[in-house]
């Protein structure tokens, strides 16, 4: 019987730690990164997109999976002057994945869930992904591309 709890509380505390191991840790730089991501989600929330336009870089290309092809940062600003008079994002919860930091570049793996209200205040439910790709200028990460989306139930 000793044994069994000897042999019990080990496997337990194994479990323990490994769980510890295997939990993800941000560095500094990482960390940065995905407040720069938080911000510009946050930005998001506004009645006016030009806040959240201001973190696309010119030279910004991305692929929405709703659209055939990657575009450019004008096709974010025709889409999102017209979604801003559809409805508004009234909550979302990002869940980073995996941050790559590599001087003033960086990648951003990472879930979202955002629930969106039309014009008529029916609430419409997301969730999707998205890989950001983004580069330091000055202070602030700006976009230079990205790709995600809606993850559909049939995906």
């Amino acid at each position: 019987m000793k044994n069994l709890i000897s042999i019990s509380i080990s496997t337990l505390l194994l479990f323990l730690f490994v769980a510890n191991v295997s939990a993800q840790q941000w560095t500094d730089e990482q960390k940065a990164v995905w407040a720069g991501v938080e911000t510009y989600w946050q930005a998001g929330m506004s009645e006016d997109p030009s806040g959240f336009l201001s973190y696309f870089d010119d030279s910004y290309f991305g692929w929405n999976y709703q659209n055939e092809s990657p575009g450019p940062k004008s096709h974010v600003v025709k889409s999102m002057n017209y979604w801003y008079k559809k409805g508004k994002t009234q909550y979302y919860n990002l869940t980073p994945a995996s941050i790559w930091v590599n001087g003033n570049f960086a990648y951003v793996h990472y879930y979202y869930t955002q629930v969106n209200e039309s014009n008529d205040g029916k609430p419409m439910t997301e969730r999707g992904r998205w890989t950001d790709i983004l580069m330091k200028k000055g202070d602030k990460w700006m976009l230079v591309g990205d790709h995600g989306g809606e993850i559909k139930n049939d995906d």
